[in-house]
């Protein structure tokens, strides 16, 4: 099992993005503790309502993450998640791969379709087209990636002969795809490295729009059938499971520790092999206790 350390987002209209404190020291602070990944998500274009209701601003992941690599040596950069849809999937390959390439091959392309209809709409996009775009996607990314020459037809753009430099230091770089639905995990089984379902329960499932994960023996369950479906599709890499582990207590990491190390040992029984934990906090010295007693009980 591997850990995750997602920074802390701050919910409302006025929330300071930073308040958890400064992202640099943080990821440093993240990196010493033993955690394996850092990651960021993505709203570019919240809407008011919704930030009022608990909704939160983001940084831009890939000029954030990139921040995070040049104070860090040796953490996975996990965008969790980048809305493929809202970009040309030409200018999201370029910014994975600048990534991957700055960082020394260190970049996790987490990806999701999208849920807000008041953020498509800001940046000009049909939510309708958005299963559409995102295949286009995952078609776009590995032929940019490759470094050669290639075409392709998109629903709005025409790529004509265009080749993309330097290539990536990973080959290619891996995409986990995040949701819950049927067509989610035969997506990954087929075109990505990994999955991340949506653990956050019914209230989360509605908001994202996307099926309740139902339990642990059902997420199990779900898991073995993913890897089935991928090796029946000629995959013979291993398809990665990150989970959102957000258990009552977890904001005091090494109390009650013995039932969070079952809670690990059970996910990773039923597949998962990697976890995202986040400490909610909202002051600097709060955050790196956080880390600190997390890194000290469960990552040495």
């Amino acid at each position: 099992m591997r850990y995750i350390y997602h920074y802390p987002e701050t919910t409302g209209p006025d929330g300071d993005l930073f308040a958890a404190g400064p992202l640099k020291d943080v990821a440093i602070s993240v990196e010493r503790a033993g955690f394996d990944a850092f990651s960021l998500s993505e709203h570019p274009a919240p809407g008011s309502k919704w930030l009022a209701t608990g909704g939160h601003q983001t940084m831009d992941p890939f000029v954030a993450l990139s921040f995070v690599a040049a104070a860090t040596e040796r953490l996975k950069l996990l965008t969790y998640l980048a809305v493929a849809p809202y970009r040309n999937p030409l200018l999201l390959a370029k910014a994975a791969s600048t990534l991957d390439t700055l960082s020394g091959g260190r970049l996790i392309l987490g990806l999701g379709t999208g849920y807000q209809k008041s953020e498509f709409f800001a940046l000009g996009i049909d939510i309708e087209e958005r299963n559409v775009l995102f295949d286009e996607a995952l078609d776009v990314l590995p032929l940019h990636w490759s470094g050669e020459a290639f075409s392709y037809q998109g629903k709005h753009f025409s790529a004509r002969d265009v080749m993309a430099r330097p290539r990536p230091p990973q080959t290619p770089i891996p995409i986990w795809i995040g949701g819950n639905s049927k067509l989610t995990r035969r997506r990954v089984a087929r075109r990505a490295q990994g999955w991340m379902p949506m653990s956050g329960g019914a209230q989360l499932s509605s908001t994202a729009r996307t099926p309740a994960l139902g339990s642990s023996s059902e997420l199990g369950d779900k898991i073995a059938r993913l890897r089935e479906a991928a090796t029946s599709a000629g995959r013979t890499e291993p398809i990665d499971v990150l989970y959102s582990y957000q258990a009552d207590g977890l904001s005091t990491p090494a109390a009650d520790a013995d039932r969070h190390r079952e809670a690990f040992d059970h996910l990773e029984k039923a597949g998962v092999t990697w976890v995202v934990v986040s400490s909610g906090t909202n002051e600097y010295s709060a955050t790196t206790d956080f880390i600190d007693a997390f890194g000290s009980t469960y990552l040495v």
